[in-house]
C-alpha cells in the first residue's frame, strides 16, 4: 500500500516537473470567526517556475529571481527568494517539500475518477494540521488543494486545469524568460536581490 501511495504522489509531482500546467483558480480562506474570502487568479507553471496573477498583483519566478508587480503602485519588486518563500507562494512546491516530514495516505473518491492524497505532519510544530490534494486519477491533473492550519482553512480550486502539450508554445513556456515580468518605461523597480 505504501508503495502505491508514493507512486501516485511521485507521479503527480513528476508531471509538474515535466509538463507545463495552466489553470484559472479560486483561493478561499475561511476562519471559524470570519466569513470566507474568495480570491480568483490564474497560474502557469513548469517545475518550480511560475507566472501567477491574483488581484492587481502579478508574480513570477524564473528559477532564480522572484518578480512581484503591483499595478496599483506601478512597482516591480525583484528578489532572490528563499526556498521557504517559494513554498509559501506555490502550494504544489509546498506539497513536494512536505513529503519527507509527513505521513501520506491516498484513497480513491467514491466516483472512482479522483484520488485524495492527504499529507499529515509527523511533527505538528511545522505549522499545519493537514495538507490535502485532490487529483483526477486518469491524468493526475490537480483539482483542489486544502491546507488546514489551526482554525484557518485555505482551499485552492483549479478551474479548467490543463497540461500544455509539448509543442512550440509549451517549449517557450518552459524557457525561463517566459517566467519574468518586464517593467514598463516608468515602472518603479525595487531591486532587493543580493
Amino acid at each position: 500500500m505504501l508503495l502505491t501511495i508514493l507512486t501516485v504522489l511521485s507521479s503527480f509531482l513528476a508531471n509538474l516537473e515535466e509538463k507545463t500546467l495552466q489553470s484559472g483558480f479560486t483561493v478561499t480562506v475561511a476562519e471559524e470567526v470570519n466569513a470566507p474570502m474568495n480570491y480568483p487568479g490564474t497560474i502557469t507553471m513548469s517545475g518550480d517556475k511560475f507566472l501567477l496573477t491574483m488581484f492587481n498583483i502579478e508574480a513570477a519566478y524564473d528559477g532564480k529571481t522572484m518578480y512581484m508587480y503591483s499595478a496599483e503602485t506601478d512597482e516591480l519588486t525583484l528578489s532572490n527568494p528563499t526556498q521557504q518563500e517559494l513554498v509559501e507562494a506555490n502550494p504544489f512546491l509546498y506539497a513536494k517539500a512536505l513529503v519527507g516530514v509527513c505521513n501520506i495516505t491516498e484513497r480513491a473518491m467514491t466516483d472512482g475518477k479522483q484520488t485524495l492524497i492527504t499529507l499529515t505532519p509527523k511533527d505538528q510544530s511545522i505549522g499545519i494540521n493537514r495538507f490535502t490534494l485532490r487529483v483526477r486519477t486518469a491524468d493526475l491533473m490537480p483539482l483542489q488543494v486544502e491546507i488546514k492550519e489551526g482554525k484557518k482553512t485555505s482551499t485552492l480550486k483549479m478551474k479548467e486545469p490543463k497540461y500544455v502539450e509539448q509543442k512550440v508554445e509549451s517549449q517557450k513556456m518552459k524557457n525561463s524568460e517566459f517566467y519574468t515580468i518586464k517593467p514598463e518605461k516608468n515602472t518603479y523597480i525595487n531591486d532587493m536581490r543580493i
